[in-house]
């Protein structure tokens, strides 16, 4: 195995978040679902825009995030995702090479513009999120760059890829890449919705090889094997040959590799504002420990300690460097604290 340049290289939508604070009863008003994600075209996308009020407008994208989150805990990241050569295309290349990362995918000079997430922000924390994919869609094989994926030692790939035919075939030719290349392919999966139409091909994906590292939340997982009993979800998912994290809200998180199981407490918080990107943070912190070599539940105590920094906030990349918050931690001390017992 060659020499890495990277420690994650995230394959994913490139998005530009534009982030509101709104009551409930404007969800109903606009017939949206509360907690979902759903894709729609430019002109309903400008009607929401238009209907939103106040905005705070963040480059975002889940894989994006995720390597932006490793990047704040020192880690050294890359990402391929499409923008097109328009204002919101450049505030995206500028925003994630600020953070340190890897970017270097050629902007699209034709077709839609940069892709936009209208998030819809509740009270209680829950997002709502409206996607216009826009030039996102049209990541291809040719955006690639072999030698970057193979100089990774995780490829990190985000679910809601998997909707764009062109980006699919992207999605596998990445994880052959890897794996030629001996590194590891992680997949997250995104959103229940996102499971809930490509259910059987997520399944084949872990089954198949395609995927070593499997990041889900907990309703995800649900959809993911069909059932509404959290431990007959985990008993099926010991059966696949992955490593999976599974994040579980104010529960904590779960880490199942074959019978071995590691639980670990949420991270405390003073105030609950966002969820936007908890899931995209949790993985970043369980990557950088995880490409450190730390053990699996030190992995997910460190993606617990991430997530619950950006859901105290609008915008899922941290406010804070997430290393010197990692250093300063009590929540992180006491499992070094409950090692040294053991």
């Amino acid at each position: 195995m060659s020499a890495h340049r990277f420690d994650v290289l995230g394959l994913g939508n490139a998005i530009v978040d534009v982030i509101a604070p709104v009551d409930d009863e404007f969800l109903v008003a606009a017939g949206l679902h509360k907690g979902s994600m759903q894709l729609m075209d430019e002109a309903r996308a400008q009607w929401l825009y238009d209907a939103m009020g106040a905005t705070t407008i963040v480059s975002g994208g889940s894989a994006a995030n995720t390597i932006a989150g490793l990047g704040s805990l020192g880690g050294k990241g890359a990402f391929v995702g499409k923008v097109a050569a328009d204002e919101a295309g450049r505030a995206f290349a500028h925003d994630i090479r600020a953070a340190g990362v890897h970017f270097a995918t050629a902007p699209a000079t034709d077709g839609p513009s940069t892709a936009r997430c209208l998030v819809l922000v509740t009270p209680d924390g829950q997002r709502t999120m409206n996607t216009f994919l826009g030039a996102c869609q049209n990541l291809t094989s040719a955006d690639l760059d072999a030698a970057d994926i193979a100089a990774a030692r995780i490829l990190y790939l985000e679910g809601y890829l998997w909707d764009p035919p062109a980006a699919k075939q992207a999605f596998i030719e990445a994880s052959r890449i890897a794996h030629a290349a001996q590194r590891e392919a992680a997949l997250t999966l995104s959103d229940v919705f996102c499971v809930d139409r490509h259910q059987q091909e997520f399944l084949g994906l872990m089954r198949d090889g395609f995927v070593d590292i499997l990041f889900a939340n907990e309703s995800e997982l649900h959809a993911l094997y069909q059932t509404s009993d959290f431990a007959t979800a985990v008993a099926a998912l010991r059966q696949e040959k992955v490593i999976a994290a599974v994040t579980r809200s104010e529960k904590g998180a779960i880490v199942v590799h074959g019978d071995k199981t590691f639980e670990v407490p949420a991270a405390p918080i003073d105030n609950l504002v966002d969820t936007t990107g908890a899931g995209d943070l949790f993985a970043a912190g369980f990557l950088a420990a995880y490409t450190q070599g730390r053990s699996l539940d030190y992995c997910a105590r460190l993606g617990s300690l991430a997530a619950s920094e950006i859901i105290q906030h609008f915008g899922a990349r941290p406010e804070v460097e997430l290393a010197q918050l990692a250093a300063q931690s009590l929540y992180l001390r006491e499992h070094r604290e409950e090692a040294q017992r053991a």
